[in-house]
Order: structure tokens, then sequence, then C-alpha cells
């Protein structure tokens, strides 16, 4: 059951709410207002705090103005001057390192150092600092005054020093961007002045263009120096190449063919004959390849006349003719006649000799294939027996050719490396006599338009930082204000019910006496000193002298829930505690009491703080004896107990006249639980005003004899921990524990948190029923 308090205020289990996504939209609504309608001060604060901090800013800050030049970096900007025709440097791409490369560059202080030269700023008052704004000025004006008496001397600034302050100031205004993907640049500068804003961001423009040609001019003229001494140092070394291979060719008698791919003539020999050779091969495989052929086909029955040769022979071709006619007159008259008839015979005769004559005809061109062959052969033979001569002779030449191949191509290198560096040279005195850059401006800057202080911006962010601020710290406020604020926080934290909010009320003087009504029954303490005196507070019996308040209303709340459990359980004897001193507790069980004894009821009130007898000290300081004589069996009750005149109400005090160490074993003893048995068949309802729970542990020494407890809670002051703490170290008293009573509340700060205490709906029904609202 202790496991169930825990210390969670409604504004944090609305948070948990709405991380944990429970909180709907009209809810997280409420909860927003809600912060707003109790905390409205601090926002309002906040709000007018940073808006009023925004006009202060306004008024004092200077104005200034922004001035924007734009600068393409081109693609296609190095296309040097045409020369006869022929274009000397070729278009090239820039990526964006060379863009983010171009724009480095004109952040550099040496542009901005060339732009503080040529336009004079070190001379202006607004680059040197000595242009002072509305609060530098105050300021000064305020100071000087003070410290005009040991200041001295004012110092004044070299001319290297104002020339560093200048530049400082144009690299902190100055900012250089790229516009997009693209290749244009955004050069912006912010000044006071309109015009010199744009004058220095033409400035800073102009600037970039002349170093970058002056540094491509200084590049090319030191790079031109170097290649005329390289060139003619290559020039040398080509013709010192040239003279060493030529040397070598007369030496070693070495003869090349003329023209454009100049040979050795053995070489040229060689391939001749390898030509030659590979020809008269072919021709000699040609001739074997028909020679097989025809004798592949002269083995055949009958000869096929489908060789190169036969195709062109007239006789193979009739004879074939004539063969295929009888070979047609065969077939028919064997299949008429059968072959054994003598027309047939004829025929087939006829077609053996045809088959001899192409036979014979074959042989004849196979003779004169093989005598192609052998002719082919011949010629192969006599080709590589001049080819192997030609080979032998020419490989001398060729060790003597390494040598010259080795000078030839040294003699080449340095033609090469000549002929390279000849052709950058004269690109190099190009470039000097027309100088070309990456960069042009395409839009300069002009009068400088109004940047800050941006009005309307500065007041809008002001009025949502303010808002910002003061939720934050509304928030907050929230956060730490760990106090009970509602029955429903009561109820949800404590899990327990809350019989009533009592309103907060304001002592009006001594109390109002009236005689006793003559209804009124008779009480114990009939004809004994009277216990109201001229000196008693009205907060005592506030329930009797304003019966219509809703102060009366929620005491009566209390004592339906009291009725209730009696029905229930016995519930005569009613324990009134709270966590610390000073929440009311003492003020609730007077009041309690005079409206129970009030109807009718025979109640007897006791002042059961024995450590601290405040309620006996506020109703009655002249009492002499108190329950602890009775206890004692020193007087009798009756001389004990003091009675109301008005409500019949009888009062038992303590009188102490030094503290008790041991008022719990008091209470705990048998003694008192007789006591308070034998006060049963004599009261309705008997209420005791207990001490505090966190100072003294009396309160858990009376659960022996009392029947329920009420928990006085002090509205917006008593800590909810501290009242966790109580309940989870005394278990016996909450098992017991009726319910709790929210005191001293203010309905309309209260009216804040839930809206059901203040304002014309509470009171328009409320009066309805003959009360009158606080």
């Amino acid at each position: 059951m202790m496991d169930s308090y825990k210390q969670i205020p409604i504004v944090e289990q609305r948070e948990q709410g709405l991380a944990a996504g429970s909180l709907n939209l009209s809810e997280l609504i409420d909860w927003v207002i809600g912060i707003a309608r109790r905390r409205y001060a601090i926002i309002a604060a906040a709000f007018v705090a940073v808006v009023g901090l925004g006009f202060v800013i306004l008024f004092t800050s200077p104005a200034y103005y922004t001035s924007h030049a734009r600068l393409l970096i081109d693609t296609g900007f190095a296309r040097a001057a045409q020369t006869q025709g022929q274009q000397i440097l070729g278009d090239y791409q820039i990526d964006s390192a060379q863009v983010d490369t171009q724009i480095e560059l004109l952040k550099s202080d040496k542009i901005a150092l060339s732009v503080v030269k040529d336009m004079k700023l070190a001379e202006k008052p607004e680059f040197t600092g000595t242009q002072k704004g509305f609060v530098r000025t105050l300021l000064g004006m305020i100071a000087e005054p003070i410290f005009s008496g040991s200041a001295g001397t004012k110092e004044v600034a070299s001319e290297q020093q104002l020339t560093d302050m200048a530049l400082g100031r144009v690299l902190s205004q100055r900012a250089v961007s790229r516009v997009g993907r693209t290749y244009v640049l955004d050069i912006a500068y912010t000044s006071l002045d309109p015009a010199q804003a744009g004058a220095v961001a033409n400035g800073i423009a102009d600037a970039y263009i002349l170093d970058m040609l002056d540094s491509k001019f200084q590049a090319t003229r030191r790079a031109s120096k170097w290649l005329q001494d390289r060139i003619a140092e290559l020039r040398q070394q080509a013709l010192t190449a040239d003279q060493k291979v030529l040397a070598f060719k007369e030496e070693k008698k070495i003869v090349e063919m003329g023209g454009a791919n100049s040979r050795l003539l053995g070489d040229q020999q060689v391939a001749d004959i390898s030509t030659q050779l590979g020809q008269a091969r072919a021709a000699m495989a040609e001739a074997s390849a028909r020679l097989e052929r025809i004798q592949q086909v002269m083995k055949q029955d009958i000869p096929d006349a489908a060789v190169a040769d036969s195709l062109h022979s007239g006789i193979i071709t009739q004879l074939r003719t004539q063969y295929l006619d009888y070979d047609r007159k065969y077939q028919l008259w064997s299949s008429r006649y059968g072959p054994d008839h003598l027309a047939a015979i004829n025929i087939k005769t006829q077609m053996n000799y045809l088959r001899d004559s192409m036979r014979n005809e074959l042989g004849r061109i196979g003779e004169s294939y093989k005598s192609d062959l052998a002719i082919a052969g011949a010629r192969v033979e006599a080709l590589q027996a001049s080819l192997t001569t030609l080979i032998s002779s020419a490989q001398s030449t060729n060790r003597e050719r390494l040598g010259l191949q080795e000078l030839e191509t040294s003699a080449k290198v340095y033609h090469s490396i000549y002929d390279n560096f000849l052709q950058r040279f004269m690109e190099m005195s190009q470039q000097l006599s027309f100088p070309v850059t990456e960069a042009r401006v395409i839009s300069p800057a002009g009068d400088g338009g109004k940047t800050s202080p941006k009005s309307g911006r500065i007041m809008t962010y002001a009025g949502l930082l303010g808002l910002m601020l003061g939720l934050g710290l509304a928030m907050f406020k929230e956060a730490m204000d760990r106090v009970f604020r509602t029955a429903d926080q009561v109820e949800s934290i404590l899990g327990t019910n809350c019989l009533a909010v009592v309103p907060v009320i304001k002592s009006s003087g001594p109390a109002k006496i009236r005689s006793q009504s003559p209804n009124k029954p008779a009480k114990l303490g009939a004809g004994t000193q009277q216990m109201l005196a001229s000196n008693m507070d009205s907060t005592l019996r506030h329930v009797v002298d304003e019966p219509l308040l809703p102060f009366a209303e929620a005491f009566r709340s209390v004592k339906v829930a009291v009725d209730i459990s009696r029905a229930i359980k016995e519930n005569k004897v009613i324990g009134i505690t709270s966590s610390v001193p000073n929440e009311g507790k003492s003020t609730a069980s007077a009041n309690l009491a005079e409206l129970i004894a009030n109807s009718g009821n025979r109640v007897l009130l006791i002042d059961g703080d024995l450590r601290n007898p405040t309620l006996s000290r506020q109703m009655l300081k002249s009492a002499e004896v108190g329950i602890l004589e009775v206890l004692g069996r020193k007087v009798d009750l009756r001389q004990a107990v003091h009675t109301d005149e008005q409500t019949g109400l009888d009062f038992l005090p303590v009188v102490i006249q030094s503290h008790l160490a041991h008022s719990s074993d008091i209470l705990a003893s048998e003694a008192f639980r007789s006591f308070i048995e034998g006060l049963r068949t004599m009261y309705d309802y008997i209420i005791i005003d207990l001490s505090p729970m966190m100072p003294v542990v009396d309160v858990r020494a009376t659960t022996k004899f009392v029947d329920t407890y009420v928990y006085v809670v002090e509205w917006g002051r008593t800590k909810i921990n501290v009242v966790q703490r109580q309940f989870n170290s005394a278990p016996e008293v909450v098992e017991r524990l009726l319910g709790v009573l929210l005191n001293k509340a203010n309905f309309k700060v209260m009216d804040r948190y839930t809206g059901d205490y203040g304002g014309d709906y509470y009171k328009s029904y409320y009066s309805r029923y003959g009360a009158r609202p606080n």
C-alpha cells in the first residue's frame, strides 16, 4: 500500500502522459492554458523584459548597409588570342575545389590590405574605430570626467596601427560566398555608409582581379626566363647527339635506304627475299594441293570433273556430258528391257569407254601438276639458300646497329624535349603579350541596402523569445512546485480521499458570543466556568459565525464523510493531525467540533497535543486544570471540561507547567485508553486535536483508541514528499485514515489549477442555494 504514494505533481503526470502519447489534443491545450493561467505573471514579466531589451537594441544599434558585387569564375576564360588561325591555349573546366580556392583567396589578408591602401581606408573614422555609436559615446561621456585626471595625454595611433585597425574592420565586415552550385561568387560588404559599402565591395573585386593578373604575369615571366636557358641547353644537346649518330654510321659503314622511313640495305634485301620465299612456299603448297586433289578424283569409279583445271578443259566437259546422256539411256533401257538386253549392254560399253577417256585426260592434267610442284620446290630451295646467305652476312651488321639505335634514340629524345620546350616558350611569350584572368565582374555593387537592425525581425524574435523564456520559466516553476494544489492531486498521489478544500480565512477579532439556545441539551460542563472569553479568535468558530460561507460548507462535507463512515464501523473518536505545525489542524479541529455540536450532537473537543497545546492557548488561556489532571485523578472531569454556551461544545484543555518528555507514553497508556472508552458512553463525537506527525511520534500512540483520522494538509505549502514520508512511516495511521483536509486554500489562485473554485460560474450556482461565496 505504501508503494502507491509517488511524489509526482499533477504537472509532471501530464508531462509524462504527453511523452507516452496518452494525452490527446484537448488535454494538451488545457495543460498549456493551465500553466499560462497559473504563471501568467512570470510569462508576462519575461515577455516584457525581452521585448524591452529588443527596443533597447533597436534604439542603441547603428544602422548597417550591405552591398553585393558578383564575380564570375569563367570556365571558358583561358582562350588565348588566335595566332595565324591556331589557338595556343585550349579551354579547360574548373572544378569545385578550384572555386573554393578562389573564395579563400578573396578572403585573404593580402586582398583586404590592397583595398585598404588603394582606398585609403586608414584615414576614415569608420575603419579606425574613432566613429562611435550611441552607447559608446554615452559611456565615453560618463567615463571621461572620471578618468580624465589620471589618464594623462592620449596616445596617438601610428600609421601602421591605423592600417591594422582598418584591415581588421574590412576582414570582419566582408563576406564571400558561392552562389548555389554556379561559378558565381558573391562579395558582400557591410558598412555604416551605403555608398561606402558598395565602394569597398567593388574594391575587393578589382583588387582580386589585379592580383590574379599580376601573379600570372610574374609567374609567366619567371617561367619564360627559365625556358630560354633550358632551350639553349637542349639545342646544344640535340646537335651533339646528331653528330654522334653521323660519326658512328661513317665509322661502321652503315648505309641506309633513302626515304621517310630509312632502313639499312641488308635489312631491305632480307625483307625482299623473305617476301619472295613466302610467295614461293605458297605457290608450292597450292601445287601440292591440286595434285593431291586430282589423285583423289582419279581413284573414284566415275572421276569427278570438279577440279580447277578440269573446269577449263573442253574435252573433259564434252566427255562428261556424253557420259551423263548414256547413263540416262541405260537407266531407261534397263528398267524397260532389263540389264541383259543387247541395247543396254551396248550403252554400258559406250559408258565404260567414256569413263576411260576422262581418266586418261585427268592423268595428263595430274602430270602437269607434278611438273608445277617440282618447279615451285626448286624455287623455294633457291630462295631459302639466298635468305640464309643474306642473314649470315647481316648478323655482323646488326651487332653494329645496336650502338646506332642507342645513339638515334638519344637524339630523338633530345629533339622531342627541345620541341616541347620551344612550344611552351612560344605560349609563354603569347601570354606575356596578352594576359588573361579567370574572373570578371558581372554585377558591380551599388549603394548598399539596410540590413540591420531589422525592426520587425528583432521585435518578432524578441516576442517569441520572451514567450519561450516565460513559458520555460513557468514550466520550471511548475516542476519545482512540489506542494498540494488540488483535490485530484491529493487523491492521485496519496491514494486517499480529499474530504474537502477549506478556503483561507482571516481573523476578524474576538468571536461573537451568543447565549445558548433553549433547545440545546444540557452538557457535562453546564454550570462550570464559560470557556469562550473575549480574547478567543474568531477563526476557531467561523463555521458558527458565518454558516453560509464555503468555509462552513467544507466542514459539513467532512461531517458527512464521518457520518457515512459511522454506518460501516464505530466512528466516534476522530483524531485531527498534520505533517508539520501551523497547517491549521487546531483551527480545523475547533470548527469541526463547533459545527457538529451546533447541530445538536454531544461533542467533546480534546486538546491532545501534550507537547504544544496550541488549541488550549487559543481557546482558554485561563484554564488551570485539564486532561492531565483528570488522568492523574487530581480533579473530576466536570471540573476540567469547559462548555461553549452557544453551541454546547465541551472542551477539555491541556495545562502543562513544563515540557513533557514522554507524551507518547501517556497517550499509549492503558489509563488514557480507558479514559477515552469511558467518554464514548457520554458523547456522540470525540474530536482530538493531535500533535503533528513529523516532529513527534504521539499520533502513532493513539491508534489504540482513535477510530479514524483526518489529515490536514496546508494548500500550497506542505511539501508532497513530507506527507508521503509520514504516510510511509505510519501505516497503522493510514489504515484508519478517513481522508485529507486541504486547508487554507486560496480559491482565486486555485481556480487557475482546476477552474472549480472561482469565477462567475462558481458564484452563480453557489448563491442559488442561499450561500455567500467568499
